[in-house]
């Protein structure tokens, strides 16, 4: 069911809602131009306000507050507050937290806390650790970056060299937290063990992907299977109890690249995919065939950002969890509520 939609100020390709109380209901959505006279890439985080239980269809996608930025391509809330964590086109990390001056969401605004300059190849993806005393970041040129989190200020521990292409995406395990995965455009699926220094390879894969490795996800009950999302359509689901030589237990098409895989915040074995030329799918990942449970398909080009809500709804009623999507080039982000999940 649709709740509401609205167009953002350049190419839309990432959402991410605030999982942390008393911002739940709040939504950041990002963008990344091109602007080719100017040879730049201009972007901005914009943060709304979310109500689907509101009659009013005006009232349930309200913007608060937008910020001009560089390009950005990734964005991640920190696991233990309100802090998110920024990937832009300038080879720049920056944290900007989310306060609330006057008690109401009109004074909800982003605060900027610091900023680092993590390379001169542009920053393709965040992710945090699970103590939030860590990034990584996936570069343009085929590098990973590991920076500390301390006091509020960002600092390099380790960069090196680690994919032949673009690194698109990187991921810390939830359980083990020394493993970090990157997937790059060379195909090439792998883990670290950041004891090490510098960083043991734990694994290579480069065999199972024919095309790039786009995005991560683990299991939140499960902490043993690892999802990868590929270019060439392929959502695979990973046992992990063998670090050393993981195993594929099956797959799944889902007709187009899977750039964003998001397991939801209180249902288990339910995934969201942004199937980039193939809109959105939710899939059931459990202990038998992996299934599409439901196709989202009313966006218009590259379906890019895709993100539950965590909110108190959802967790006691599967129909009211709500959905955030969006897609690149027509600059689109649609608000909605899946039909199926009330039937697990």
């Amino acid at each position: 069911m649709d709740l509401g939609s609205c167009y953002l100020g350049g190419n839309a390709d990432a959402v991410e809602f605030c999982p942390h109380r008393p911002f739940r209901h709040v939504l950041a959505a990002a963008t990344y131009t091109l602007q080719e006279q100017e040879q730049d890439r201009a972007g901005s985080i914009s943060l709304f306000s979310v109500d689907a239980a509101a009659e009013d269809e005006s009232q349930r996608l309200r913007l608060l507050h937008t910020v001009e930025t560089a390009g950005v391509f990734d964005m991640k809330w920190s696991p233990a507050s309100p802090l998110l964590a920024q990937a832009d086109a300038h080879g720049r990390l920056a944290l900007r937290r989310l306060e609330q001056e006057d008690g109401s969401d009109t004074g909800i605004v982003f605060t900027d806390v610091c900023d680092e300059d993590i390379s001169s190849s542009m920053c393709l993806y965040v992710d945090w650790n699970q103590t939030a005393e860590s990034l990584s970041v996936g570069l343009s040129d085929g590098s990973l970056s590991v920076v500390s989190v301390r006091e509020d200020q960002l600092e390099i521990s380790e960069q090196w060299a680690a994919h032949q292409f673009e690194v698109w995406t990187c991921y810390f395990d939830r359980t083990r937290p020394h493993l970090l995965y990157s997937g790059s455009d060379d195909c090439c699926f792998s883990c670290l063990d950041l004891r090490e220094s510098p960083s043991n390879i734990v694994f290579q894969n480069k065999k199972s992907h024919s095309m790039g490795v786009c995005c991560f996800a683990q299991n939140p009950f499960e902490g043993n299977m690892l999802l990868t999302g590929s270019y060439d359509e392929f959502l695979r689901v990973w046992d992990m109890r063998l670090m050393a030589k993981p195993v594929n237990e099956k797959s799944i098409n889902l007709g187009g690249g899977v750039w964003r895989m998001k397991y939801h915040p209180s249902i288990a074995d339910v995934v969201l995919a942004a199937c980039m030329h193939n809109g959105f799918a939710i899939v059931k990942v459990g202990s038998g065939d992996a299934t599409i449970m439901e196709t989202y398909c009313k966006h218009e080009s590259l379906a890019y950002g895709a993100d539950w809500q965590n909110s108190e709804g959802a967790e006691q009623n599967g129909n009211s969890s709500v959905v955030a999507t969006c897609s690149f080039y027509d600059r689109l982000l649609r608000l909605w509520q899946p039909e199926n999940l009330a039937k697990l």
